[in-house]
């Protein structure tokens, strides 16, 4: 299946955060609510100029899911030019094929492509600073960016993350 085909597949924020109507649900939502964005990511969202197709492949219950997946609706609401599809690992892992790390299919998995779905670059499970400090090893300080990190705190990091892939 194309790109495109995914794409028109998935589905919206509003629909996959209604997929469950419990915590996972309200862990979404109160991540979404308290994203706060500095405002030179706030104008470089807003400086888009041409339509990016980002889908991305992510189930309600998975903790980076919740983290990551508002990330993106943020990031539609300032600017629309940023459509957003969203689709479950389940029953899709053919497609993710590409994107596996360690042999197994991440989520979430963020596809980012143009206007005609040719891929931009892929975002996978978690922010870049996340995954440096667990490959460091010091114990002490993947706890403490864990913990954060499950509080929202590098939601910017990866709104970064994908802003980057998107000017490339």
């Amino acid at each position: 299946m194309t790109f495109q085909e995914l794409f028109l597949k998935g589905c919206t924020f509003e629909e996959f955060v209604n997929k469950d109507m419990d915590v996972n649900r309200e862990k979404t939502l109160e991540i979404y609510h308290q994203i706060e964005l500095e405002e030179e990511i706030l104008k470089d969202i807003e400086a888009i100029e041409t339509t990016i197709k980002i889908l991305g492949f992510a189930e309600i219950w998975c903790p980076d899911c919740m983290i990551n997946v508002p990330a993106l609706q943020k990031m539609h609401d300032i600017n629309p030019k940023l459509e957003i599809r969203l689709l479950p690992r389940e029953g899709n892992e053919d497609s993710l094929s590409r994107y596996k790390i360690g042999g197994k299919a991440k989520i979430p998995t963020f596809i980012i492509m143009n206007e005609s779905f040719e891929e931009l670059g892929a975002f996978i499970e978690t922010p870049k600073i996340i995954k440096d400090t667990i490959a460091k090893g010091n114990q002490v300080e993947v706890v403490v960016a864990k913990r954060k990190y499950s509080k929202g705190e590098y939601v910017s990091n990866t709104i970064k993350e994908v802003l980057d892939i998107i000017k490339r």
